[in-house]
């Protein structure tokens, strides 16, 4: 049972990483209601994480013509939420014994390289192309962003001494 309710712990967390990795239609109109800190086309589709427009989007709030502060507020509402999720999955993954995070990491990177595959064997020549490069920068900038990482963690390590 404990399994079983851990894995659908984690496949719920998956879930907005597989909701990204699809692509967004192109919504017209709606560019402009993006955040200004959400590119259109990078990422987070045409409204940032938790407002696309997919084949079973039913978001009753859309219909209500919210003003810019509202859907701003909304914004920040749904990402600390999403937050909030991620906090707590990861002290349930705390809570596990090494082995059975490594097996956790291992069968999720199997997921995800699997749905990137399927997502990438779906698109056409010219779109897998375009596909690649943005993995290629997001690799990129995981990878600077790791740098960063440890080197803070080396700053505030001589820092404490």
């Amino acid at each position: 049972m404990k399994r079983s309710v851990l894995a659908a712990l984690f496949l719920t967390a998956a879930l907005p990483t597989l909701a990204l990795a699809t692509p967004e239609p192109e919504v017209p109109g709606k560019k402009d209601d993006a955040p200004s800190h959400y590119h259109q086309g990078e990422h987070h589709g045409p409204k940032g994480p938790m407002f696309g427009e997919g084949r079973h989007h039913h978001d009753p709030l859309e219909k209500l013509d919210l003003t810019k502060e509202q859907k701003r507020d909304l914004h920040k509402i749904k990402a600390k939420e999403m937050e909030e999720q991620r906090e707590i999955t990861r002290r349930y993954l705390d809570k596990l014994p090494e082995a059975e995070r490594q097996a956790l990491r291992k069968d999720m990177h199997e997921n995800r390289e699997q749905s990137r595959k399927a997502v990438h064997d779906l698109l056409t020549p010219e779109q897998q192309k375009k596909f690649d490069e943005h993995e290629k920068r997001m690799q990129e900038k995981h990878k600077e962003f790791e740098e960063f990482k440890q080197w803070k963690a080396e700053r505030d390590g001589q820092k404490q001494q």
